[in-house]
């Protein structure tokens, strides 16, 4: 996988400047989008809308996630599986599986044109009318914040941990037959996880609590209702073109 999986591409754009809710929103309403209308023009307009907004991004083709063989072999083992029921199933399939791929392409755009730091307090602004309900706003935008900010230090101690138990000496037949990896990595890995979650719980006290987190001053511009306008339009013209073909 790449490097920057889930980390921001320091790059100066004007996707970069757009503040992290209007990417939210706009997510929020491809995603809606292709959930009630899947169909393949829909589908190639916001293929053809993200590649342009990764151009306007200037990120690099090396931050596109590298995912591995077998992933591609379970998807044409996908398409073998509903070939013997017929032609409208495979592209039945393969719809599915492009609209999985749109909505991870747009969620990795947000990643990597976003700051951590501006993901609560934008779910925190964008929450605000929740508040009335007396829900726990603040405390669901620092959840997922310090989720996504611990995801990629968990996969590259992950890579760590794989890469030292490849450097362990080979042991005889009898305690490699009793040996899984998978348990050992993954007892590993909460260790790891137990460790860094009381040293950033440490570190978030120190610095004065959860609540700093969603303080970070945070709000949209003309250049964000500009934005909105072009992905509201695009859908649009994306419902139009369906519904004419």
């Amino acid at each position: 996988m790449s490097t920057v999986l889930l980390r921001e591409v320091p790059v100066d754009s004007v996707v970069h400047r757009l503040w992290a809710g209007t990417k939210m929103i706009a997510a929020f309403l491809i995603s809606l989008l292709l959930m009630f209308l899947p169909s393949w023009p829909v589908l190639g307009v916001m293929i053809g809308f993200l590649v342009v907004i990764w151009v306007l991004a200037r990120l690099p083709l090396g931050a596109l996630p590298r995912l591995p063989w077998w992933f591609w072999g379970l998807v044409v083992l996908g398409g073998l599986i509903n070939a013997p029921i017929g032609t409208k199933a495979v592209l039945g399939y393969a719809q599915v599986f492009v609209f999985g791929m749109v909505l991870v392409a747009a969620s990795f755009l947000i990643a990597y044109t976003t700051p951590m730091g501006e993901v609560a307090p934008a779910l925190a602004k964008l929450g605000a009318p929740l508040r009335k309900l007396r829900l726990p706003v603040d405390e669901w935008a620092v959840v997922v914040a310090l989720t996504l900010r611990g995801l990629p230090l968990l996969l590259d101690e992950i890579r760590v941990l794989r890469a030292a138990r490849k450097l362990r000496p080979k042991d005889d037949l009898l305690h490699r037959a009793a040996d899984n990896p998978l348990i050992d990595i993954l007892t590993a890995c909460m260790a790891v996880s137990t460790r860094r979650a009381g040293e950033l719980g440490e570190a978030i006290t120190a610095r004065g609590g959860t609540g700093m987190l969603t303080a970070h001053p945070s709000a949209p511009t003309r250049r964000d209702a500009v934005a909105l306008g072009v992905v509201i339009a695009v859908c649009a013209g994306a419902i139009a073109l369906s519904v004419a073909l």
